[in-house]
């Protein structure tokens, strides 16, 4: 029971292509969005989808993969676990952010290369 502890799984479609920044001392991060739907129908009959946004986040070889590979729109799955932080913005109000750090990635989206499978344990800070 222990690796459950903070651990997440979505599969979902990206909102848009990986951005890359590449940090002092060689580090490598990708940031992306990850929509994830859910459709039912209210009590008039009504169907109704309610779509949810996900920050993600990458470093390292899987941040380099997921450049190459990934695509806005494509269906995906990741496995990472989430991270709060917050920092101050231009106006000095503070901000507080919610991420998914991935250290795993299934590219779901037919595509005529063969998707990999990204596994890498998670590297923490910046």
């Amino acid at each position: 029971m222990n690796t459950l502890r903070n651990k997440v799984q979505l599969i979902g479609n990206l909102g848009i292509d990986p951005e890359i920044k590449k940090l002092d001392g060689g580090k490598v991060l990708a940031k992306m969005s990850l929509a994830t739907s859910d459709t039912y129908v209210k009590s008039t009959g009504e169907k109704v989808t309610d779509t949810q946004w996900h920050n993600l986040i990458c470093w390292g070889k899987t941040a380099e993969i997921a450049k190459k590979y990934l695509k806005k729109g494509q269906r995906i799955a990741v496995e990472g676990k989430l991270i709060n932080r917050s920092y101050e913005d231009k106006k000095g109000v503070k901000r507080y952010v919610t991420e998914i750090l991935v250290n795993e990635f299934l590219m779901l989206s037919p595509k005529s290369i063969p998707p990999p499978v990204v596994k890498e344990p998670a590297e923490v800070g910046a």
